[in-house]
């Protein structure tokens, strides 16, 4: 079966920087298009970051652009998500998703509707 599985989330102080990875199996990467959403307390999920399947096209939400980068490892079947200049409202469970497409598409999938599948999430917690 398919598994999303997120690593390296923590505390932090404000300024600061974690690196997120989030490692797939069961699944054929290169043909999956991903994403990294987050849900703070009390809120709605929130897109936050998208990779093409090839990796050559990427999306951030604006609130973390400049801030954050996502990138992927096909041959490591693996997703980041560098996050640089941590404020306290980037505080929320961070959960990698993958959406079924193919290798050359470029379509930019924002909303988590759109995937098909999610890891369990990683807490951030940024202290002010």
């Amino acid at each position: 079966q398919v598994q999303l599985v997120e690593s390296g989330g923590g505390l932090v102080q404000a300024g600061g920087s974690l690196r997120l990875s989030c490692a797939a199996s069961g699944l054929t990467f290169s043909t999956h298009a991903m994403g990294w959403f987050r849900q703070a307390p009390g809120k709605e999920r929130e897109f936050v970051a998208y990779i093409s399947a090839s990796g050559g096209s990427t999306a951030l939400a604006d609130s973390v652009k400049g801030r954050f980068t996502i990138s992927r490892d096909n041959a490591k079947n693996a997703v980041s998500l560098q996050m640089n200049s941590l404020k306290p409202e980037d505080t929320a469970v961070y959960y990698c998703a993958a959406r079924n497409t193919y290798y050359s598409s470029t379509y930019t999938y924002t909303r988590g509707e759109e995937y098909n599948y999610w890891g369990q999430g990683t807490q951030v917690t940024v202290s002010s």
